[in-house]
């Protein structure tokens, strides 16, 4: 699997350890330990762009980023808001059709 456009992930270890235990439970340990939060679970619209889809009926892995909110003046950083998303592992996408 060829990805192009790599994940947001900035190295946060809560969020890859909570998507790793969602993939070890679904898929076994094996797989959680070929997890890489950069390359094989990736957001709905990460697969797209890089040419795969996925499958029907698929459910999300549940993870969250931080969002920052800055002052329009300052530029300063004035709340951190947890904002969830759903990620898709590779073993729950396939190439887009041709």
């Amino acid at each position: 699997m060829i990805i192009k456009k790599k994940s947001n992930w900035t190295g946060s270890e809560n969020t890859f350890n909570l998507v790793q235990k969602q993939i070890a439970e679904r898929w076994g340990q094996e797989e959680a330990d070929r997890y890489d939060p950069k390359e094989n679970c990736l957001t709905f619209r990460q697969w797209l762009v890089n040419g795969y889809i996925v499958r029907k009926g698929e459910k999300a892995l549940k993870s969250f980023v931080i969002v920052e909110k800055k002052d329009k003046k300052t530029g300063e950083i004035i709340e951190r808001l947890p904002k969830r998303i759903n990620l898709f592992y590779e073993k729950q996408v396939e190439p887009k059709a041709a």
